[in-house]
């Protein structure tokens, strides 16, 4: 590995940090090796499973982090999926009742095939870090956006003012960012309660 045959590997300590240290030691940790946060307990209560300590592992060795769960059912393994781990590791049994210590904290085949379900819809959900409208949102947004509105019946030549005027739904009229324009302006025709100016 790190760019040595294995005729010419010579197993010392210095030999090795010579390797780590070189561009290629580098590469080939980059690009072969993945470093996974663990707690050694089973099963490992909740509050010792410290997921906010991935991103520290993630700036300090600048690989992409995993986790090994030790911990009983599918939350925290998703929730580490939330966190940006790339590679979970997660015991199952066949029998939960086996003898041994990691079958109490392992899961069985349908709780597996549900975390893996799980995961999955969370990776679609995480996105990207820009915030834009989604398609849906789109669609949705002339019945979720607010229009300006009256409050009361509203005369033709009277003054808009904060006791006649509103915003509500559809977004279908006026944008809401115009209320402070309207203000002191005339109404240039007779507006019921409720009607969008």
């Amino acid at each position: 590995a790190f760019g040595y045959t294995c005729k010419n590997i010579e197993p010392t300590a210095t030999k090795f940090a010579q390797a780590y240290c070189s561009e290629a030691g580098q590469q080939a940790i980059r690009s072969k090796v993945q470093l996974l946060h663990c707690t050694t307990e089973y099963p490992c209560p909740y509050s010792e499973v410290n997921l906010a300590v991935i991103e520290t592992m993630r700036l300090a060795f600048g690989l992409d982090i995993g986790f090994s769960d030790h911990t009983t059912g599918i939350v925290i393994p998703i929730a580490a999926v939330a966190r940006g781990v790339r590679l979970i590791e997660k015991h199952f049994t066949l029998d939960k009742n086996f003898i041994g210590p990691d079958h109490k904290a392992s899961l069985n085949p349908n709780e597996l095939c549900e975390m893996i379900k799980s995961i999955r819809f969370v990776e679609m959900a995480i996105g990207n870090t820009v915030k834009v409208p989604t398609s849906s949102e789109i669609g949705n947004s002339r019945v979720a956006r607010r229009s300006l509105c009256a409050t009361s019946d509203i005369v033709k030549g009277e003054l808009f003012n904060v006791n006649n005027l509103t915003v509500k739904r559809p977004g279908t009229g006026i944008e809401p960012m115009l209320y402070w324009d309207y203000f002191n302006k005339r109404a240039d025709r007779d507006i019921k309660a409720d009607e969008l100016i």
